[in-house]
């Protein structure tokens, strides 16, 4: 299974057959309906798309502004760009909606369509399924020829976003520049490139090692930034005098810090710090969800705040801080969602406010993350085959464990007392996660292997 249709757009490997995998026929299939979903819900025939440097991006982004342009909507191309950064250019142009053309943390032969709705946010579960079924149906008409769509390309609006961070009041540009930072990049080939670069002479840093920077879409090692995945900037940083590495995905939603002596600062631990350092200066609420670190809560609530879980997906999360009125939020894989400047994961953001924090702090990475609670998780998956039937194997596993607090909002997730797990089936990969976390690493593998163990056993019997 190569080709995944869900709420939050269509995801899929390059070539193959119509239906299997993503193909020109699936691409404008799915962008005709979404196009047509637009001018349904708002009556605006106005949509922002923007790309990762994936070698595929190009010819999606021809058929996706072709097939637009062939319903009569007009079309904004920021062409190479970041997901934070269609998802600000949306409202900014006052456009219906976005496409960000980019199978994020997956490998080279993956790409995707995402969608925003005209907040610049990620379409509903509801919106979703109503493009889905449009174009299930087939039910859009295209325009005559003398309406059709317009192309506009417009390449201004990374540096507009970077502006946009510069103005919050709590990223101090003259913090970071007196702490005279030396900073290693390892922005995989993609467009943080383009991006982070120019971010950091903003705000001052001007000794900055590039590593993979390029956006030429060769992608030099697994580009989820995961730390077995990181061994080059790690070794860099062992061998250099710097302060920090900073990693980030294919299309910059996510964001992995290097500590000054090579270890990873923690991907879950990305949240944790930028959320101490908003906590610190505006009290509030946080979110996160279900999957990421408990440190989060342990912080939040240190400054006197409420933290929440939520469902996993950043749509989900977004809901929730609206709900509670959180001042920062996110996910524990590097995502950061300042709703000062949009309700979206956005490594930008988290980078100045990182280095402000840091700058402030007046130590080094790794004393500041060693201020933080000590949690480990253990991030497993399974690969699965259709024949399985995932949802019966949850089941199973939470009637196994049914005398723990068990949580069922999304997936299983499994209370124990000092420890949890937590199973749920991926959206947009093939695969059942198992997230386990405690104080110690080998008690959290232990934990997970054992979860792991209990499932092949369910399966097996089925079999």
């Amino acid at each position: 299974m190569s080709l995944i249709k869900s709420i939050s757009g269509i995801r899929g490997t390059i070539g193959g057959k119509t239906g299997d995998s993503l193909t020109p026929v699936d691409i404008v299939k799915f962008a005709a309906a979404f196009g047509t979903w637009v001018m349904h819900k708002t009556g605006n025939n106005k949509l922002i798309i923007g790309r990762d440097a994936r070698p595929s991006g190009q010819m999606v982004s021809n058929l996706v502004v072709g097939t637009l342009q062939g319903l009569g909507i007009d079309i904004v191309d920021l062409g190479l760009s970041t997901t934070p950064t269609v998802e600000v250019a949306v409202p900014e142009e006052g456009a219906g909606g976005g496409i960000i053309l980019t199978a994020s943390h997956n490998p080279v032969q993956w790409n995707a369509l995402k969608l925003l709705n005209h907040k610049g946010e990620f379409i509903s579960a509801a919106d979703g399924a109503e493009v889905l079924q449009i174009a299930e149906e087939e039910s859009f008409e295209f325009a005559s020829v003398k309406k059709l769509g317009s192309y506009t390309k417009d390449n201004s609006y990374i540096q507009k976003h970077i502006e946009m961070i510069l103005a919050l009041p709590l990223v101090d540009v003259e913090a970071i520049r007196q702490r005279n930072f030396s900073v290693i990049l390892d922005c995989v080939n993609s467009t943080g490139g383009i991006s982070l670069p120019p971010l950091l002479e903003a705000l001052g840093i001007h000794q900055v090692k590039e590593l993979y920077c390029d956006p030429n879409g060769e992608f030099p090692h697994n580009p989820e930034p995961l730390p077995e995945n990181l061994t080059h900037i790690c070794a860099e940083m062992e061998k250099g005098n710097y302060d920090l590495g900073i990693v980030v995905d294919p299309d910059v939603d996510r964001l992995a810090l290097i500590c000054e002596d090579g270890t990873p600062f923690g991907e879950e631990y990305t949240l944790v710090a930028v959320s101490d350092y908003i906590l610190s200066q505006n009290k509030g609420n946080t979110v996160s969800n279900l999957s990421s670190t408990r440190a989060l809560r342990d912080i939040t609530e240190k400054h006197q705040g409420d933290y929440q879980a939520s469902a996993v997906g950043e749509v989900n999360v977004v809901n929730k801080m609206k709900e509670i009125g959180a001042v920062i939020g996110g996910e524990g894989n590097g995502g950061i969602i300042y709703p000062e400047l949009h309700y979206g994961r956005d490594a930008l953001v988290g980078i100045a406010l990182f280095l402000t924090h840091l700058a402030k702090f007046g130590k080094s990475a790794s004393m500041l993350r060693a201020t933080y609670p000590n949690y480990q998780i253990s991030k497993n998956k399974i690969e699965l085959t259709p024949e399985i039937d995932v949802d019966l194997v949850l089941e199973e596993v939470k009637n196994k464990y049914a005398k723990q607090p068990i949580n069922t909002i999304d997936g299983v997730k499994i209370e124990f007392e000092r420890e949890w797990v937590h199973l749920r089936k991926s959206n947009t990969e093939p695969i059942i996660r198992i997230y386990a976390e405690s104080e110690f690493l080998a008690t959290a593998d232990n934990l997970a292997n054992k979860i792991i163990d209990d499932i092949k056993e369910i399966i097996s019997a089925k079999a």
